[in-house]
């Protein structure tokens, strides 16, 4: 199992109300394929740098989770299929990397 992070962009016109409960139904196939979702980090309503779909912003969700390559790809598909969302991007995360301390001068 490796751990992921993935960020997904829905489209501007889903409820921000109803984004963590109908975000958690998308990726209900991650413990169902034996992982574990870690976190989830609503960003809420961001403007685009450019038109993606004739739309100029979206509601960016972050997801980290745990899960076989496999099943990282099944949620990258199926999240696709759906309407409402606009980007996906999924990352594998390196369990050696490790934030260095900035450091303010």
């Amino acid at each position: 199992m490796r751990k992921y992070e993935m960020v997904v962009i829905l489209d501007p016109s889903v409820d921000e109300r109803t984004v963590t409960g109908t975000f958690e139904k998308l990726v209900q196939v991650i413990p169902t394929e034996g992982g574990t979702i870690d976190n989830v980090d609503v960003w809420g309503k961001r403007k685009f740098a450019y038109e993606i779909d004739k739309k100029t912003e979206g509601i960016y969700i972050v997801l980290n989770f745990t899960a076989k390559a496999s099943t990282a790809q099944e949620l990258d598909r199926q999240l696709g299929l759906n309407e409402s969302v606009m980007r996906t991007k999924v990352m594998r995360l390196d369990d050696k990397a490790t934030a260095s301390p900035v450091d303010d001068k």
